[in-house]
């Protein structure tokens, strides 16, 4: 089993997660969007989408995310010999879709310093038409990808977009936090893949130095915040990259790679 991800892709996050926590092995793959990785076309032809993650098992190829933490959970069900009871209750999956109905893209990068997230748009945007001449079979494809980079640069300028990307999340947060106040975890008294879906979005305010606002405030949330990063599958998915200085390590490095590659690009 193969799966394509980054460690900064919230997505790629959960089905990690999921991986860990069911104790699936698989062959991990790096592809680093913010260096234009899944743009590179021996990728970009299996996923024209270019999002991340991407999971294969032989010829079965899934990009959903949800569906792949479901087709997750029939493997480790075939591999323990277990029944129906052990798929995710039909409350879980709910608490999963809720969860995925919020985009973090633009919220996620109305945090980032605009000279910052200027500089890799440009380089990203220099990439798809790089990859564009070299692979002229998959221009189309491309293209619309271009005019994606273009249109997310336009929105990140309109802040009724923004606004309604953060309404979203606190509409989210604060049915998280009622129901905090009565189980242990997101969807009852055992943890679940409903946990899996939440701890990446947690993970990414505390990374954009928004904790205090989001999750400090509501104590349910923070409690169970705390609970969450003790979890060996954290540390390994999340943990590993970006708690205490680990967070600057990974950003700097990226960062660094876009610079150079970028003044490669002007000689």
């Amino acid at each position: 089993m193969q799966l394509y991800h980054h460690p900064y892709s919230l997505d790629s996050q959960k089905v990690r997660l999921a991986l860990e926590e069911k104790g699936i092995d698989y062959t991990s793959n790096h592809v680093n969007p913010i260096t234009g990785r899944n743009m590179d076309a021996s990728f970009f032809r299996i996923n024209q989408s270019a999002r991340l993650p991407v999971f294969q098992n032989g010829s079965h190829i899934i990009f959903n995310t949800i569906e792949i933490i479901q087709y997750i959970e029939r493997i480790a069900v075939v591999s323990l010999g277990g029944d129906d009871t052990f798929f995710s209750s039909r409350e879980v999956v709910e608490w999963m879709h809720k969860i995925q109905a919020w985009n973090p893209k633009y919220f996620t990068l109305s945090h980032v310093p605009e000279k910052y997230r200027i500089s890799v748009s440009k380089f990203n945007r220099q990439v798809i038409i790089a990859r564009m001449s070299e692979s002229p079979e998959l221009a189309s494809a491309y293209h619309c990808k271009l005019k994606d980079a273009y249109e997310t640069e336009d929105k990140l300028k309109n802040p009724p977009v923004l606004k309604r990307s953060e309404e979203h999340l606190v509409r989210l947060l604060d049915e998280v936090e009622t129901k905090l106040k009565e189980t242990a975890f997101l969807a009852g008294d055992e943890f679940s893949m409903a946990d899996v879906m939440l701890i990446p979005v947690l993970s990414r305010l505390v990374l954009l130095n928004v904790e205090e606002e989001y999750i400090s405030s509501r104590p349910n949330i923070a409690e169970y915040w705390v609970l969450m990063q003790q979890r060996p599958s954290y540390k390994k998915v999340i943990g590993k990259y970006f708690n205490g200085w680990r967070r600057y390590k990974t950003l700097v490095k990226t960062w660094c790679f876009v610079r150079f590659r970028s003044l490669l690009r002007r000689y």
